[in-house]
């Protein structure tokens, strides 16, 4: 599988101890996911089969299969632990994952092409996504049901009702 079809959910950040074990800074709001893998896919390494998982701190300690010294363990300090779109916590409907939203082509209920979603906010009560116009100011919609109307991520479009302070 080529590493662009791949999702990041990780970096190893350090060695931990001297057995192997590699410290993860979780870069997924589901870490709990890290309990119930079998292998994950590490940058530029391939897919290494793991042996156990812990958590220490903020961190998730891993253990790979043939990591097994601290030199080893060293080597993939800095690296992405990634995972196939296959392997990814299954979101209700209706919820979708930002790197699924950028890249959309947003339209209005009219058909008029406004631009490409190239940013999601989250600023509190709900996510605001960074519209990119071509010749025009970037425009800023926010995700609530009154103003995006329909999400399609096979089609890569977006439906949007602008309100009128927006236009």
């Amino acid at each position: 599988m080529p590493e662009t079809d791949l999702i990041t959910i990780g970096k190893i950040v350090a060695p931990h101890g001297v057995r192997g074990d590699v410290r993860i800074l979780p870069l997924t709001d589901f870490p709990d996911r890290f309990y119930d893998m079998k292998a994950a896919f590490v940058e530029n390494c391939g897919q290494l089969k793991l042996e156990a998982v812990r958590k220490h701190k903020q961190f998730i300690l891993l253990k790979f299969a043939g990591i097994d010294t601290m030199n080893d363990a060293e080597r993939l300090r800095g690296k992405l632990i990634k995972i196939g779109r296959e392997d990814l916590v299954k979101l209700p409907e209706g919820q979708y994952y930002i790197f699924d939203i950028i890249g959309l082509n947003v339209i209005t209920e009219d058909g008029e092409q406004l631009g490409v979603v190239t940013d999601v906010l989250q600023p509190g009560s709900n996510d605001v996504y960074v519209v990119e116009q071509q010749g025009k100011r970037e425009l800023l919609i926010p995700a609530i049901k009154e103003v995006v109307k329909k999400i399609d991520i096979a089609a890569k479009q977006m439906v949007v009702k602008l309100q009128e302070e927006m236009d």
